[in-house]
């Protein structure tokens, strides 16, 4: 019976742990990417007039509400004093850091609907619906009045 060195049995049992980690990785990236269809995440906002990131915004869900958080400005709204002047409800003074711009949205069916979105520069809130589309990178999100066919959607992009 050949005898195997105490290096070489380390050596087995490291390259045993890099497989097992490799493993374990895949399988966890293919859980986070399984549902590409929930706009839970962090997704970069689009000037309408410029083209260029805006704001970060922190989607998260809790007992089947999904809110929409400002975390990060982009750009010329990268001010962290900034405050939402325009804002006519308890969100007025506010800093806009932080703030909850997408209140009350509910799953739907394939989109997520029922609650309301906050343009903090004209302190205007509207109706709010997002659907999720291209395989999960990007969310359409449309502010409305009334019915969906009077307002407009912008496209955010999930962020890595």
């Amino acid at each position: 019976m050949k005898q195997i060195s105490n290096a070489t049995s380390w050596r087995r049992l490291g390259a045993h742990a890099l497989v097992a980690v490799a493993l374990l990785g895949g399988v966890a990236k293919a859980a986070m990417a399984a549902d590409d269809t929930s706009p839970v995440g962090v997704w970069k906002t689009i000037d309408d007039n410029t083209g260029k990131p805006k704001a970060l915004v922190t989607i998260s869900e809790k007992d089947g509400e999904y809110v929409g958080t400002i975390t990060k400005g982009l750009g010329e709204s990268d001010d962290p004093e900034r405050v939402c002047t325009a804002c006519t409800d308890a969100r007025k003074g506010q800093k806009m850091l932080g703030m909850q711009i997408i209140r009350g949205v509910r799953k739907d069916g394939d989109t997520y609907g029922g609650g309301k979105i906050l343009d903090p520069e004209n302190g205007k809130e509207y109706n709010c619906k997002m659907t999720v589309v291209d395989g999960g990178k990007k969310l359409d999100v449309r502010g409305f009045i009334g019915i969906s066919l009077i307002g407009r959607t912008q496209t955010w992009i999930r962020e890595q």
